[in-house]
């Protein structure tokens, strides 16, 4: 789960990590009014989930009220179109109103799972101001890691290690370390799965601030965090993945045209693989879980068929505990409940997958019923590009 800057700045402040003072607005009257309320010069910065606002136009720089009123009336609803948003863009819906800094020095920090190590990584880096994927690709031996064992926590010797890679001095130390560490205890309490200031700054007055604030949660562990759920904002997120949610699916849109709808995510991450790979582009990843009955079945049908761009759909199902020929009656169970106007192709295997493929083949609905998963590939493939199975 994703948040917008104002939000992660506000969790930020309740943890001790410096921020300027800032105040959210969902209209240009309420811009305005935090403009007065900050005095002075002011940033306006449209807020929603990607990254590059800046250089997309969606953060400007503004001497007083009545030049916020003329900014955040051409900031809300502009399709902010950045190097995350894609060609399409996002629509802006609120701002933040923030004052303005004397910035002397960009940083980075940021701390992310390091799954190889089973441990979390800060990585701090003098580089600020660029896309940390720039740094790491181009010049690596400026971002300085440190790993932190989860039953250990965050030690003082890291905390030093780390101020002292930002270059930080005098009181800078002092005020970097107490940031960093404040950072580390927003993200260990909160389950947080990403946590990113870019930039960190040092001010002309010496102060250390965070500029920005990019923080996911683990969508795992938020039965934990109560307070969590309602900071998520629909709006930016796809309405097939809000949909899925609901139903207890994993669904993530992507750009294709071939649905898949399978048991299992690494049968699912191998069925986008095979698509690839025989000219094909998948139009999502979806797990239905392990039980593929007629309900998860059809959930998983309209879900897709909501994308347009889907011209046809590979059902890739591993019978393992259930029975394929329950499954492949769940599906033609599913099928009847919905009208499905694309070519479906399944595939099926495991437990009963004979009887589950005389079944599927036997029915009336049509399926075009794959022996292999190099046979489905190839069929879907072919069913989408309008060449027939």
């Amino acid at each position: 789960m994703k948040i917008h800057e104002y939000q992660g700045k506000a969790l930020f402040a309740d943890y001790g990590v410096p921020v300027p003072e800032g105040y959210p607005a969902f209209s240009v009257d309420e811009a305005v009014e935090a403009a007065k309320k900050i005095g002075g010069r002011v940033m306006v910065k449209a807020q929603i989930h990607a990254g590059g606002r800046g250089k997309g136009g969606g953060v400007k720089l503004v001497s007083g009220p009545e030049e916020v009123r003329k900014v955040a009336g051409e900031i809300l609803g502009m399709r902010l179109i950045t190097h995350q948003t894609g060609p399409e863009g996002q629509e802006v819906q609120r701002l933040l109103i923030e004052k303005a800094s004397n910035i002397a020095r960009e940083l980075y920090a940021g701390i992310v799972l390091d799954r190889g190590r089973g441990q979390f990584a800060m990585m701090v880096s003098t580089e600020g101001g660029v896309e940390i994927e720039k740094v790491a690709a181009e010049t690596p031996e400026r971002i300085v890691k440190e790993w932190i064992d989860p039953a250990l926590g965050l030690q003082p010797y890291q905390l030093r290690n780390l101020a002292y890679a930002l270059q930080l001095e005098g009181d800078q130390v002092k005020q970097g370390i107490k940031t960093l560490k404040a950072l580390w205890q927003a993200f260990e309490a909160n389950d947080c799965s990403l946590m990113e200031i870019n930039p960190l700054v040092v001010t002309d007055e010496d102060e250390v601030l965070a500029l920005d604030a990019k923080i996911n949660f683990d969508d795992n562990a938020l039965f934990r965090q109560p307070q969590l759920p309602a900071l998520r904002d629909l709006s930016e997120e796809e309405p097939q993945e809000i949909e899925a949610s609901k139903h207890n699916l994993s669904y993530i849109k992507l750009d294709g045209n071939v649905g898949c709808m399978v048991n299992g995510a690494g049968l699912a991450m191998a069925t986008m693989d095979i698509i690839k790979l025989h000219g094909g582009e998948p139009a999502n990843f979806l797990d239905v879980g392990g039980v593929a009955n007629s309900e998860t079945v059809a959930n998983g049908f309209r879900i897709i068929l909501d994308d347009p761009s889907v011209k046809a759909i590979l059902v890739n199902i591993f019978g393992g505990i259930v029975r394929g020929d329950r499954i492949a009656q769940g599906i033609i169970d599913a099928m009847g409940q919905i009208t499905v106007k694309v070519p479906v192709v399944v595939r099926m295997e495991g437990t009963n997958a004979e009887q589950a493929r005389k079944m599927l083949g036997e029915s009336s609905l049509k399926f075009i019923v794959a022996t292999t998963l190099e046979d489905a590939a190839q069929k879907a493939v072919g069913a989408a590009k309008g060449g027939g199975a």
